[in-house]
Formats: structure tokens, sequence, C-alpha cells
């Protein structure tokens, strides 16, 4: 199995909320074209943590990764290492934590927000640093780097969602419109991801609650979507994927040596 894959990483966004509020998305799940899943989250449920989780496959407990002010390189193995072990080729449109967990910590923007490293795990990067720098921006930074490079595997990760959630709370127009949002978004690249074959992931690392937080072990905090579109996966609704599943089985997509966890269930 070795296909290019695209990792979508929806920050903030809510189990319930990414259910109700994203049509173009589960219009492929209506059309048996895709699969929605529910993950609970590792904890503590917040960002860093659960990048590192997501990326790497292992529990923030256990990757030392404990909260959002631990700021260094990571010191485990993510897909981003294994991907270029195997020859692949590596990019990321995403949030600044991103770069400081796998290529250089700490970020310096003048340095980092534009990378173009081959040996580095992350080859080529568009980093951003404000939480309010806008979804269609990050997609078309993207959409940049997956035309210009055409790397096998891509991170994608916009932020407005959690923005929406910690200014307005999870029960709010606002929240739920940011969700409304990326999924609009997505519908102008998605279509042209599937027919040139890549193999697509959208997923969250947290929810959000009321309080406009996350941290703890309440549901809506926890429990978060897993899309997937492509030819190699099951659609199996038995499925049952955890997130530390999720570094495995995007190495078993891309045809990477790995030995981290694999939900096997998710593929043909």
């Amino acid at each position: 199995m070795q296909h290019n894959v695209i990792l979508v990483l929806l920050d903030g966004l809510n189990h319930q909320v990414a259910h109700h509020a994203m049509g173009h998305l589960h219009a492929y799940v209506e059309a048996d074209r895709a699969a929605l899943y529910r993950l609970e989250c590792e904890l503590p449920s917040l960002s860093r943590p659960l990048y590192e989780c997501i990326l790497t496959g292992v529990p923030p407990i256990d990757s030392g990764i404990v909260h959002n002010q631990v700021s260094r390189l990571s010191n485990q193995r993510s897909v981003f290492h294994y991907a270029r072990e195997a020859g692949l080729g590596t990019a990321a449109a995403a949030y600044h934590w991103i770069s400081e967990l796998y290529n250089r910590s700490p970020f310096d923007p003048l340095r980092d927000r534009h990378t173009h490293a081959p040996k580095l795990p992350i080859q080529h990067g568009l980093f951003y640093y404000a939480d309010h720098y806008p979804d269609s921006h990050l997609l078309a930074d993207a959409e940049y780097l997956r035309r210009r490079h055409a790397p096998n595997f891509l991170l994608v990760h916009p932020m407005n969602i959690d923005d929406a959630g910690h200014r307005h709370g999870l029960d709010s127009s606002q929240y739920r419109n940011a969700a409304r949002g990326a999924d609009i978004l997505l519908a102008d690249y998605l279509p042209r991801w599937l027919e040139e074959g890549y193999q697509v992931l959208v997923t969250a690392d947290h929810g959000m609650n009321n309080d406009r937080s996350h941290n703890g072990l309440l549901a809506e905090e926890r429990e978060v979507p897993l899309f997937v579109f492509g030819e190699a996966f099951s659609l199996d609704p038995a499925a049952k994927p955890l997130q530390t599943e999720l570094c495995g089985t995007i190495c078993e997509l891309l045809g990477a040596a790995h030995d981290k966890p694999v939900c096997r269930e998710l593929l043909k």
C-alpha cells in the first residue's frame, strides 16, 4: 500500500458540531464515499499535547508534552520522520507549534514561517502564529505547498474554529458558523484532492466547552470527529479508531515502515 495522504486537523472541533454543521463532508458520507467516526481524544485535552499524540501515536503522559507551554522539539518519532526515512516528501501548513515540535524550537518567524529545508522532517512549511489567521488563507497556503512541492504527506491545520470557541464558547453561533465556514472552504479543495488520488483524513485535536476552554473529561471537550475519504479506506461502520492509532494508520497508507499502533479496520 502506497498512497499520498492529506491530514486536515480542524483545531478545536467538537464531534457534535461536526456531526450537524458540516454539510459538504457529510454529503460524501451519505453517498457512501466517506465515513465519519467518533474519537475520544487523549488527556489532557489541550492542543500541543494532542498535536504530538496525533502525529506520533504517543499519549501526552508518555510523550512529556503535557501542556501547551512545553515548548521543545519532540523526542518521539512522528509521521514526518517515518515518511522522510521512506524517501517521501513532507509539507505542512500549520500553527507554529507544529514547527516547534518537529523542525526547530523555539519558533523564529523570520527563519521558520516559510520553510524549505529538504533535510528537516517537515521539508516544506508555511507556519502561522496568530490564532485568528484566516482559514481561507491557511487552505490556500496548503494548496500552494501541494501544487508546488507535491508532498506525499501534507498536514493542513486551520485554527479559526478553536479561536471562535475560546472567544464565544461551544454553544454559540460563532463557533458553529466557524465549523460551517471550514466545511465550505474544504468544498473547494476536497474534490480536487480526491480526484488526484489523495487519501484524506479530517479530524480534530480536542473539542470545546461552554466555559470557552478545554482541558478536562467532558464529552464536549474529548469527543472529536474523524472523517475518512479515499479508495484505501474500508468505510467499515464497525471500526473503532483511537487517536493514538492515527499516526500508524497514516504510515500504513504512505507505505512507510513504522512501529506505531494501527486501526486495521479503517483500511481495506
